[in-house]
Order: structure tokens, then C-alpha cells, then sequence
């Protein structure tokens, strides 16, 4: 991203003077623009719906009282994550893209450090502080949007990860439910029982660069946490690039997609593999999947439907590789990210696009959302709502979590997460060839200064 910070340099005077234009003639009719990865009838449908049917029609509505004729334009995108980011990284190098856009957590320091994104008050002014909301927000839940003190945006959410599975799929295979797997042993011998009863995919751990960030969140780091340590160490400040824990990982790994043909190695191969697991899982091929409660909110939600959802698919919590030897001596782990909504420093119209966010993120919006998709929510004063599921897997697996590192470095190493363990599911490389490039790569990365080996045993 830092490629384009000269682009950014150039189009200084332009933004400068956009900021300047504020709202505008307030006779005038004006447009604000909003992306999101989100398709109607597609991915993250539910939010697409909230968009269309209460958010922009009650802002609207309430800006026409105040005499104020705007109109706010969707733009649904449908792409990956990852496409999504480099489009982002387009539109705003050169001076463009929507006033508000949907964005990850983990991408603000990176797109910070290349001069893309500003602070909200640095985009809207002291409105944005004055903002009652804000006492509603916990802090951890704000910092998923914030970077050195500053804040970007505002959260829609946090999240966590577990297993799942079919309720129907375990029965026929004669293994008792409801499951929890005490250890990694545990999973293995599970995945063994359902293969034996002819199931096509015992088990789905995100691998490979093609599912980009949902390797390293939603495979990777829920095994990792299980062997025993984070990929950085938050006291020392420095990232981990050697250890058993790391090594003992990969091995876990290579059990599943090479040992023991428990997983399906192709489908993290190609770049549509995890919507391929999703539709996989929800016509009973799969039989264990890890994944964010996303998976529940959504995929499921789009391809089983509520009904057949609640009725087959069960979750159980991640366990540590043996009871005790997790993330600060857990016997069960988890990590949590979160997205939510900037605003574009582009804007034409700052008041009036903080004008919009923060009424989508007001008490009403956030409960017609919950209505529409129950989830974890960010604001203490909105629970979730109508789904039992859900509010059992936050009271279970939240305090049990732990989040990325808050670094611009970050988004690189995690590509280089997801390149060694797709060395290792494909048989390219052994665990240990494939986590001695990565140590490698990472160091070179940050600098030896500021990375730690553990002995490998």
C-alpha cells in the first residue's frame, strides 16, 4: 500500500479542498455514496436489506426535515475481501471512492501508515467527539477501528470462531452429540469416525493464499492458539517466527490434508474454495468446519435457511492441542477481529457522511439490524436478539479470546501465514522446511531485531 503514498501527496490540495467545501449549499441536492462487500440476495444479503429498508430511507427522511435534500446511493460489491481492499487502495490514492465504505480492522494501520484514511475528527470535526454513542461503545470494540489513540471509524461488531458441525451427519456416523473435543486428539478421531461412515470431508481448517485473511483467522490461528502461543508477543513487542507451538501446528496441518486425507487439500487451493466449503457443508459433505460466527450469520442463514440451520448445525468450542496447553493456559481458544465503517477524507460532504454513520450506529439503527441478523453487537446497550445460537456461542467463547496485532506489518505476515500452510497442505514442503521460510521471510520483513526464535525441540 505504501506505493501509493506519493499519489496521496499529490492529491493533497484536492482533498484539502474538498474538506473545505464542508457540506455544501444546503438548497442543493445532495448524494452520498456507500460500498460494502455485500450483494443482495448474495453475500451478507441481511446487511444489504437493514441498508435498503431502514438505514438510508430513515436518514433520508430525517435530513428532509431538517430541510437538508440528500439522497444515499448503495454500490454492493461482491468480490473478496481481498479484491475489496485493493479496490479501496485504487480509490482513495487517486482521490476517490464512496463517502463511507465498510472496512476491516486490521486494514486502518496499514492504510494509515500509507496515508490513505484520517482520523474521524480529523475528516468530520468535533462532532464526531461530541457523538453520545461513543459512551455506548466499549473501548476494546473501539480500538478494532482505532490506531495510535486515534479512532477511524466505527465498529459494527466483534466476533468469534468455533467448531461446527451437523447434528445430522454425526448421528448417521454413530458419534454421540452433543460433541466437545477435548484436545486436537480428539478432532482426529472424530474426523477418522466420520470418513469411515463415507463422509466426503471430515474436517474444513482454512489453508492456502486463495482464502486469503480467513486462512490466518479462521484456520491458523485457532490452531496456533491451541499449541500454545499468539503469532506476536504483545510484552516482548516482537513477532514469533520459530517455536514447537508454531511447528506442532503445521504437523496438525499435514495430519489433516496429508497424513491422513481428512480434508479436502484442493479446495484450499483454488480461489473460490471457501464458498466451495460453505455449499459443501451445508449439503452434508462436511462434517466439521472452523469458522467465524459469520458462517452462522450468513452463509448458512443464505444457503440452509433458518429453519434447516437451527435444526442440523451445532458449534463446539476449539480445544487447546491437550487441556491446559492453549493461549495463556487455556483449555479452549479462540480470536476475535472485527469491521465496521470509515469515512472517505475525499468527501465532498464530512458533516453529512458523519451524519449518516453515526445514525446507522444509533441505538434504533443497530436494534432494526438485530432484527434482521442477530450478532454479537458494539454497543453494550444492544443484545443480541432472537437467536439463542448465537448469544450461547458469545457467552461461551468471548472471554476466551484474543485479537491481531493492531500493526501496519501485520496484513504481510499473514500472507506469509497462509503461504506456509499452503506448503504444507499441498506437499510442497515438509512443516519444518515451510515454517523455516516463513521464519525467513517474516525477518526479513521486520528485521531480526524484531523477531523471536524459540527453540524447536
Amino acid at each position: 500500500m505504501h506505493r501509493y503514498k506519493l499519489l496521496v501527496m499529490l492529491a493533497a490540495l484536492a482533498i484539502m479542498v474538498l474538506g473545505a467545501a464542508g457540506v455544501g449549499a444546503q438548497d442543493d441536492a445532495v448524494t452520498l455514496t456507500m460500498t460494502c462487500r455485500c450483494v443482495e440476495g448474495g453475500v451478507n444479503s441481511n446487511l444489504v436489506v437493514w441498508l435498503k429498508t431502514y438505514v438510508i430511507p430513515t436518514f433520508e427522511e430525517r435530513m428532509a426535515e431538517q430541510g437538508v435534500n440528500v439522497t444515499v446511493e448503495l454500490v454492493e460489491f461482491g468480490g473478496s475481501d481481498e479484491q475489496l481492499k485493493q479496490q479501496y487502495a485504487l480509490d482513495l490514492g487517486v482521490g476517490a471512492g464512496a463517502d463511507l465504505m465498510s472496512f476491516d480492522g486490521f486494514w486502518v494501520p496499514e492504510f494509515v501508515d500509507a496515508g490513505l484514511i484520517q482520523p474521524l475528527e480529523a475528516i468530520a470535526g468535533e462532532i464526531v467527539n461530541e457523538w453520545d454513542g461513543w459512551e455506548h461503545i466499549p473501548e476494546a470494540i473501539q480500538e478494532l477501528l482505532s490506531y495510535r489513540g486515534e479512532r477511524y471509524g466505527i465498529p459494527v461488531g466483534t466476533d468469534v470462531r468455533v467448531i461446527y458441525y451437523r447434528e445430522d451427519v454425526f448421528t448417521e456416523a454413530g458419534i454421540e452429540v452433543p460433541w466437545q473435543p477435548t484436545s486436537w486428539a480428539d478432532i482426529l478421531e472424530t474426523a477418522e469416525q466420520l470418513k469411515e461412515a463415507g463422509v466426503e470431508i471430515p474436517i474444513q481448517l482454512n489453508a492456502g493464499t486463495p482464502m486469503g485473511e480467513a486462512t490466518t483467522m479462521q484456520g491458523f490461528f485457532m490452531a496456533l492458539l491451541g499449541a500454545g502461543h499468539h503469532l506476536y508477543d504483545f510484552d516482548e513487542e516482537k513477532w514469533i517466527v520459530s517455536s514447537p507451538a508454531l511447528l506442532e501446528t503445521l504437523r496438525f496441518y499435514e495430519e489433516i490434508y496429508v497424513n491422513r486425507e481428512l480434508g479436502d487439500a484442493r479446495m484450499q487451493l483454488v480461489e473460490d474454495g471457501r464458498q466451495r466449503s460453505f455449499e459443501a457443508f451445508a449439503n452434508g459433505e462436511v462434517g466439521m468446519l472452523v469458522e467465524g460466527d459469520f458462517f452462522w450469520r450468513s452463509p448458512m442463514f443464505e444457503l440452509m435457511g433458518v429453519e434447516q440451520r437451527n435444526s442440523l448445525v451445532r458449534f463446539a468450542l476449539m480445544p487447546a492441542r491437550e487441556p491446559g496447553a492453549g493461549y495463556r493456559g487455556q483449555d479452549y481458544v479462540t480470536i476475535s477481529g472485527g469491521t465496521g465503517w470509515i469515512l472517505n477524507p475525499n468527501t465532498e460532504h464530512p458533516e453529512l457522511a458523519w451524519g449518516l454513520l453515526s445514525h446507522m450506529s444509533d441505538v434504533d439503527a443497530v436494534r432494526a439490524f438485530q432484527l434482521i441478523q442477530p450478532r454479537i453487537s458494539f454497543r453494550d446497550d444492544v443484545p443480541v436478539a432472537g437467536d439463542p445460537t448465537m448469544t450461547a456461542m458469545a457467552d461461551a467463547a468471548l472471554s476466551l479470546s484474543t485479537v491481531r496485532p493492531q500493526l501496519p506489518e501485520y496484513p504481510q505476515i499473514s500472507v506469509e501465514v497462509q503461504l506456509m500452510t499452503e506448503r504444507v497442505v499441498s506437499g510442497e514442503m515438509s512443516p519444518e522446511e515451510a515454517l523455516e521460510a516463513y521464519a525467513e521471510a517474516v525477518t526479513e520483513l521486520v528485521g531480526e531485531e524484531n523477531v523471536i526464535r524459540i527453540p524447536l525441540e
